[in-house]
C-alpha cells in the first residue's frame, strides 16, 4: 500500500480551470472518497492521479515516488470506471485475467490468478460467463476483480456505484468496505452521493469549483462544516443567518438537532409556520418559515411527530440547544 499526495495541483482545459492549487495527503492504508457536485473537479483529480490527466501545475506522489511523468502502469495504481469497461467477448475470468496477459504472464497462471480473485468476491460460480450474461452488481463485482488482479498500491474509483439500483448499491458498498480493510489498500473513491462518503471514507474530501473546501474525518465534517457550502452540500444541515441568535456571520443547525416544542431552560426558542410536511420512514421532514422569511428544515423521529402532529398552515414554536449552533466561516 501507499499514501498518495498532491501538491499544488492545477489542471486548465484552455481557458477553463478545473483544478485550481490542490493540496491533499491520503496516508496509506486510507478510504478517501472525493465529494462534489458536477463540474467540481474531483473526477480531474482523480484522472491526474491515475495518469489518465496530465498536470498542468504541481506534483502527485505515489508513497516517495513523484509520478507526474509515469504513464498509469507504472504508477502502482489500478483504475475502476465508472461504466466498468468490461470486454463483451471475454468470459468474466478472461476479463479478470486481461491485465495479467498484457503483462506477460502464462495463461496457466493468469487463469488461476483470476479464478482466486473472483472467489475473493463471490464470483467464481459465473466465471464462464459473459458480461452480457451478468447483473449490474455482478459485472461491477468483475470490474473490482480485473483492477485488484495486479496487487496495485492504490485503487482509484469513479463513481463505481452510480449505476446500481439502491439496495444493490448498499450491499456492494458494504463488500467495498470490507475488502479495504481486508486488503489494506489506499482507495480514492469519486462520487456525488453524500451517503455512500459518509458510509465508506476514513477520510472525506467536499470540493468546490476545483478547490477543497474541507477536508477531514466523516464525522467531523458531517458534525462541523467548515463553510455554508459544505453544510449545505453534506445535507442534513440548516444554514441559517446568525442574527437570529444575537450573532454575527451564519451558523449550522443540523435538522434532526430541532425539536417541535417551547424551549426550556437555558435553550433557543423560535417560532415558525409549517409550510410542508414529508413522511421518510423513519422520520418526518418539516420545512417551516420563521420570522424574517428564513426557511427551516425539522427532521422529527416518527414517533415523536406521531405524539404531536402538525400540519401545513400551523404555527409551532421551536427549541434548540445553544450547542447545537454551529458557527461557520
Amino acid at each position: 500500500m501507499a499514501s498518495v499526495e498532491l501538491v499544488g495541483v492545477t489542471k486548465r482545459y484552455g481557458s477553463t480551470l478545473a483544478v485550481d492549487r490542490v493540496s491533499l495527503s491520503v496516508p496509506d492504508g486510507r478510504y478517501c472518497c472525493l465529494l462534489g457536485p458536477s463540474g467540481c473537479g474531483k473526477t480531474s483529480t482523480l484522472r491526474m492521479i491515475a495518469g489518465h490527466e496530465r498536470l498542468s501545475d504541481g506534483d502527485i506522489l505515489i508513497g516517495d515516488r513523484v509520478v507526474n511523468d509515469l504513464p498509469p502502469g507504472r504508477r502502482g495504481t489500478a483504475m475502476m470506471f465508472q461504466s466498468y469497461a468490461l470486454f463483451p467477448h471475454l468470459s468474466c475470468v478472461d476479463n479478470v485475467a486481461f491485465p495479467l496477459h498484457m503483462r506477460g504472464v502464462d495463461e496457466a497462471q493468469r487463469r488461476a490468478r483470476a479464478m482466486a480473485m473472483l472467489e475473493r468476491l463471490h464470483m467464481a460460480a459465473f466465471a464462464e460467463r459473459l458480461p452480457a450474461q451478468l447483473s449490474g452488481g455482478q459485472q461491477q463485482r468483475v470490474a473490482l476483480a480485473r483492477a485488484l488482479i495486479t496487487n496495485p498500491d492504490v485503487l482509484l474509483l469513479d463513481e463505481p456505484l452510480s449505476a446500481l439500483d439502491p439496495f444493490l448499491r448498499l450491499r456492494v458498498r458494504e463488500e467495498l468496505k470490507r475488502l479495504q480493510k481486508e486488503l489494506g489498500l489506499t482507495f480514492v473513491h469519486v462520487t456525488h452521493s453524500q451517503d455512500e462518503a459518509l458510509a465508506l471514507a476514513d477520510l472525506v474530501v467536499v470540493m468546490n469549483e476545483g478547490r477543497i473546501a474541507q477536508a477531514g474525518p466523516a464525522r467531523e465534517v458531517f458534525n462541523r462544516p467548515a463553510n455554508a457550502f459544505t453544510a449545505r452540500f453534506i445535507g442534513g444541515h440548516n444554514v441559517l443567518d446568525a442574527g437570529l441568535f444575537g450573532r454575527s456571520g451564519e451558523v449550522a443547525l443540523r435538522s434532526d438537532r430541532i425539536r417541535l416544542e417551547p424551549a426550556g431552560p437555558g435553550e433557543i426558542g423560535l417560532e415558525g409556520t409549517v409550510v410542508l410536511v414529508v413522511y421518510q420512514g423513519d422520520r418526518v421532514e418539516v420545512r417551516l418559515v420563521l420570522e424574517g422569511g428564513q426557511e427551516l428544515l425539522a427532521a422529527i423521529p416518527e414517533p415523536l411527530f406521531d405524539a404531536r402532529p402538525v400540519n401545513p398552515g400551523e404555527r409551532v414554536q421551536l427549541a434548540i440547544a445553544q450547542d447545537d449552533l454551529h458557527p461557520l466561516q
